[in-house]
């Protein structure tokens, strides 16, 4: 069964489902992430941080977050 609110997106590799109309940021803020220490790729696109919040997520969307490590 299919719930109308919600869609499903392509997360790092696998499927999740989110609430329908979610934005990007909301999205990165609920996983955590530190902004400073990711970058963010839309349907292989780069995403530009500053455009987060203005991004909704639509249905089958495919998101890539990579998340830098410092070292040496």
């Amino acid at each position: 069964m299919v719930k109308k609110n919600k869609i499903k997106i392509k997360l790092n590799g696998k499927i999740i489902s989110i609430d329908k109309g979610t934005k990007l940021g909301n999205l990165i803020k609920r996983l955590k992430f530190q902004l400073n220490r990711i970058a963010i790729e839309k349907n292989n696109l780069i995403v530009e941080k500053k455009k987060i919040m203005k991004i909704i997520l639509k249905s089958k969307d495919k998101i890539e977050i990579v998340h830098f490590i410092g070292g040496g």
